[in-house]
């Protein structure tokens, strides 16, 4: 058993449902059994979005918004499936609801988060109906299955957190004995439904989530989380155009990556395969046969110089001086105890004997901050700062890795650096515009043909 999880990108056109498709008709031929979960098709939830919050105004154009992303949906089917009557005879349906809600809503004038979460579902539920459809036009043995029955949850509706016990107990119900029948299972990303039958959603990176829960429920061989990336990059490509995919992470070295601003996943979605052990690869929908990134969590972490390379920007540096800090218990607790009162995150933290300096993002409130810091430190504060990070197990264990990273840097003087007291991230903080010059040239050093790797011993060699 796999699950194969299908983003929006792969799903936003014609030619890519049927990409997709094919895909899942391959797994099947050669004697996998796929649980296919699919997110919504392109821009879908973000246009249902638009349209409920019109609605809450008042806004006549929010039917029109919501009837829009339908019509596209149904000229996909139709453009795949072609006379598909009760595939498009389903949308229709769909769609007669989500305008139903809409007009509710633009009535009370209220959007409670209840309604949005019955709202958005429908994307999800609109990219099952079709693909179902186009599987079973191939002569495949297909069952579209209502995530709602599998992916219980609590009651914090646009945010839930799913049971993963009662999940397990769900999935070996209603999806273990389809996929052993032969029978495709399509289902929905994102969405849930609490133990009372509510419509809940997940959140953002919620289809990644799905699929990771699902593949833990089942026990399954791989999750296959499909996008419009050739898996895990060095480096965000539109910064380093010769950027290239990775071809193994460990699950530390991704939460490093995403952390600082990699983009294709998040951890935490797939926290639940790699808590069972279950490999996650990222692949390219329209380029199955070409790279690909494996999470696995069956290997071992060990030294092997720097992974890939991630920047974050802007932020902001705060550095805090006071001769009260020299010798002082307690003293550094104080002062972040107000970053706790302001409910201020901070990112890369740097000490000295008087003073400590630390990264937030630009819209903390800074003000705040230095008034309620007032009598226990002096502020300064530099902003349009970013954070370039190189990840990689075993980094500190490599005495080359800082000394390489600073003379690809030159001229660049950084003014932060940071060794992770994880042992798996080397940290910078620059001016903002010298990220587009450090990107390529950190790039250059440790991934071009003069120095692709730093050298290990030969006991240290990625396991």
């Amino acid at each position: 058993m796999i699950v194969m999880k299908f983003g929006g990108s792969s799903l936003a056109l014609p030619a890519r449902l049927e990409a997709a498709a094919d895909l899942v008709a391959e797994a099947r031929r050669r004697g996998r059994r796929p649980c296919v979960v699919l997110s919504a098709m392109g821009d879908t939830t973000d246009e249902l979005l638009a349209a409920a919050r019109a609605a809450e105004i008042g806004d006549a154009s929010a039917v029109e918004l919501a009837t829009a992303a339908f019509e596209r949906s149904a000229a996909a089917a139709t453009e795949v499936l072609g006379d598909a009557t009760e595939a498009v005879a389903t949308l229709a349906t769909l769609r007669e609801a989500a305008i139903v809600l809409l007009r509710g809503v633009a009535m009370l004038r209220e959007l409670t988060p209840r309604t949005s979460d019955a709202i958005l579902a429908h994307g999800e539920r609109v990219s099952t109906a079709i693909f179902a459809a186009i599987l079973a036009e191939r002569g495949l043995a297909v069952g579209e299955l209502d995530a709602r029955e599998v992916m219980r949850t609590d009651d914090r509706f646009g945010r839930a957190r799913p049971d993963p016990a009662v999940i397990r107990d769900l999935a070996d119900r209603r999806i273990a004995p389809l996929l052993q029948a032969g029978t495709i299972v399509v289902t929905q990303g994102f969405v849930g439904a609490t133990e009372r039958g509510f419509t809940t959603t997940l959140g953002r990176g919620g289809s990644d989530w799905s699929a990771a829960l699902i593949g833990a429920a089942l026990g399954v061989e791989e999750v296959q989380i499909w996008t419009d990336v050739e898996g895990v990059l060095t480096a965000d490509p539109r910064a380093v155009p010769d950027a290239r995919p990775v071809p193994v992470l460990s699950p530390a070295e991704a939460a490093e990556l995403a952390a600082f601003g990699a983009r294709v996943l998040h951890p935490a979605t797939i926290q639940p395969a790699i808590e069972a052990g279950i490999p996650v690869t990222v692949r390219h929908t329209l380029r199955p046969g070409g790279a690909f990134s494996t999470i696995d969590p069956r290997k071992r972490p060990s030294a092997r110089g720097v992974a890939a390379l991630a920047s974050r920007g802007p932020v902001t540096v705060l550095t805090m001086t006071s001769t009260r800090m020299l010798a002082t218990a307690g003293y550094l607790a104080r002062l972040f105890a107000v970053f706790g009162e302001l409910d201020i995150c901070v990112d890369l933290v740097v000490t000295a004997e008087v003073s400590v300096a630390c990264t937030v993002e630009p819209d903390a409130p800074i003000d705040r901050l230095v008034r309620a810091l007032d009598g226990l430190a002096r502020v300064e504060i530099a902003r349009d700062r970013a954070i370039v990070v190189a990840v990689g197990e075993g980094l500190r264990r490599n005495a080359l890795v800082v000394e390489r990273a600073c003379r690809a840097l030159r001229p660049i003087v950084p003014e932060l650096i940071g060794m992770g007291g994880n042992d798996r991230n080397l940290s910078f903080v620059i001016h903002q515009n010298e990220v587009g010059p450090a990107m390529p040239r950190l790039h250059a050093e440790f991934f071009g043909d003069a120095g692709a790797a730093l050298p290990v011993a030969a006991d240290e060699a990625m396991s």
